[in-house]
């Protein structure tokens, strides 16, 4: 996945079409003050400059499904790990509850389901019958959508062709607005994922850290931006 920050607006359309989608337990007004509100994509809002021309900057953080990830190391039963599609998956009968994956994810984007999810008549009626209900003691986050991806693959391969490019969209993909968000396979060069990754505005989230992620982020562009150093002759 590819996420330009430069069209990223933070109308939060990603993160509604998400809770939808995934049949994520509603984040009630104790749940966000108990900080145990989960959203499988998040939008980081960062203030730049000061009053009257403070500008407000935004960041979707899901996860980053990291090819070095760090969350499925630490799994003592093997609950994550990588398929072939190169996705970080998780396997939720098999997890345990220890908690350690979101500990050793440094992007905080593995929630651990504390109460068994509840949503009041008529909104039980409108789950995705494609997505399991996660139930209390174990942890859950961003799967890119897999059923999509799957279901996808499956039609493809009844017609006896690949899959096209863009053809599969997760759900934060599919509502953005402003085509903030990409999604395509990485390792065809010929996508359009690919090509942006590629930008000299691409980079990683805490990429010191060597986890690999496979969401690249395009820098935001600001032409009223003055550079300190050129300011100063630098």
């Amino acid at each position: 996945m590819v996420i330009d920050a430069d069209k990223c607006t933070g109308c939060q359309a990603c993160v509604v079409a998400c809770q939808s989608e995934n049949n994520l337990a509603l984040n009630e007004e104790n749940r966000v003050i108990e900080r145990r509100a989960k959203t499988w994509i998040r939008i980081e809002r960062y203030w730049e400059g000061e009053w009257p021309n403070a500008k407000a900057r935004f960041l979707p953080v899901l996860c980053q499904h990291c090819g070095n990830a760090p969350c499925e190391t630490v799994c003592p039963v093997w609950a994550t790990y990588h398929n072939p599609d190169g996705l970080n998956v998780q396997v939720y009968n098999r997890c345990i509850g220890t908690r350690f994956c979101a500990n050793a994810c440094p992007y905080s984007v593995r929630y651990f389901n504390f109460w068994e999810p509840e949503w009041p008549s008529p909104m039980d009626r409108q789950l995705n019958p494609d997505v399991t209900v996660r139930t209390k003691g174990i942890v859950e986050k961003c799967t890119f959508c897999i059923h999509r991806i799957n279901r996808t693959k499956r039609q493809a391969d009844r017609d006896g062709r690949p899959v096209a490019d863009g053809e599969v969209e997760p759900a934060c993909v599919q509502a953005c607005p402003t085509t903030a968000l990409v999604f395509g396979d990485l390792n065809d060069s010929d996508s359009k994922v690919s090509e942006l990754s590629h930008s000299k505005r691409a980079y990683s989230l805490l990429d010191s850290l060597g986890t690999a992620p496979a969401i690249t982020y395009l820098k935001k562009v600001d032409p009223s931006h003055v550079d300190e150093h050129e300011e100063h002759g630098h």
